[in-house]
């Protein structure tokens, strides 16, 4: 399906982006993963097959050089998946400025700056795939996390624009909302809520995580790959703008 696709993921060395860069893999498409840890990232490089690109996402040039690397090495880019992200659980009062701006640059400014980036290699050809790994806190907020709801909500928004000046060149843009996923992330934040409330870890997953979910179970990062993999497929053609929840019903009530 996506035989010499050219694509790129970020955050591809863990996690949600290694699932998705696999699942491209398997399909036949030439893959850059970048991340800012060069030691995972090649080491998943290697396990895929696929090429690699170090980078600190949340500064402009390293944004500019991934995107000419792959461009420079393959002649064109086809898809862009916007993984790179970290959390933040602190109260607005307490949240460091500096972080605010990593934050900010990491998971808003760098996926615009992919996206400007890439958009004339699809625009050249016709034909191209954006996908932006939000989150549910995209659509909705909690506290304590005010840079990472902000930034989500605002690729919320990126991803509706981009939708709207793309499709007239074949270019699609959306962007998945997801639930907690099962992810090394996850599990750091797990481990520090069940110290912090003294709880076990699964009294953590289903009384604080899912709370809101009707489904109380983590989300496996393969599951989020295939729904990427369906998005860049021809049965996804008139898919753009959608912000697609995955959030096991978080949001429908």
């Amino acid at each position: 399906m996506l035989r010499d696709k050219v694509s790129i993921v970020t955050g591809g060395a863990s996690g949600i982006g290694y699932s998705i860069a696999r699942a491209f893999a398997q399909d036949g498409a030439r893959v850059v993963i970048a991340d800012v840890n060069e030691e995972k990232l090649k080491e998943a490089a290697g396990e895929l097959g696929c090429d690699f690109f170090a980078a600190d996402l949340s500064r402009r040039e390293p944004c500019k050089a991934l995107a000419d690397y792959a461009i420079e090495k393959y002649g064109k880019v086809d898809i862009l998946v916007n993984v790179a992200g970290i959390q933040n659980v602190s109260s607005i009062e307490d949240f460091p400025e500096d972080k605010w701006d990593f934050m900010i640059s990491l998971m808003l400014t760098a996926p615009f700056l992919l996206t400007k980036y890439v958009w004339g290699s699809m625009k050249s050809q016709g034909w191209g795939r954006i996908i932006n790994l939000d989150s549910i806190h995209g659509l909705v907020a909690s506290e304590f996390k005010s840079a990472y709801v902000s930034a989500k909500h605002g690729l919320i928004g990126l991803t509706k624009t981009a939708a709207l000046e793309g499709g007239e060149y074949g270019i699609t843009v959306n962007a998945i909302c997801p639930a907690y996923v099962r992810t090394p992330l996850v599990d750091n934040q797990i481990d520090a809520q069940a110290k912090n409330h003294g709880i076990s870890r699964e009294d953590v997953v289903g009384s604080i995580m899912l709370q809101k979910s009707a489904i109380k179970t983590l989300i496996e990062p393969d599951e989020v790959a295939e729904t990427v993999r369906f998005l860049c497929s021809d049965a996804a053609n008139h898919m753009t703008g959608a912000a697609i929840t995955m959030d096991g019903g978080w949001t429908a009530g």
